[in-house]
């Protein structure tokens, strides 16, 4: 069965939607981030774009959120125990 494609419409880039997973898999962290907590951690970034991969990475079961509370998806830890998500 082929993959379905991201129904997201904005134009959320790579780079963005790694550094938002990379944050919220930071191990000096709580899992759970309050979104203006990652806003201003990734304060070069702007906002729109957050925005737009957020929506992207929630889609593909990346992320997960509820209100202004974000967490990586428990496969996103799992990838990330088993050290398949690097730099």
């Amino acid at each position: 069965m082929p993959r379905q494609r991201n129904k997201v419409r904005c134009e959320a880039d790579r780079r963005t939607q790694r550094a938002v997973v990379l944050q919220l898999l930071r191990d000096d962290h709580d899992e759970s981030w309050p979104r203006s907590e990652l806003d201003a951690e990734l304060g070069d970034i702007e906002e729109q774009a957050i925005a737009c991969s957020l929506e992207s990475l929630r889609e593909a079961g990346v992320v997960e959120f509820e209100g202004d509370v974000l967490s990586a998806s428990p496969a996103a830890w799992r990838l990330d125990e088993l050290a398949l998500i690097g730099i």
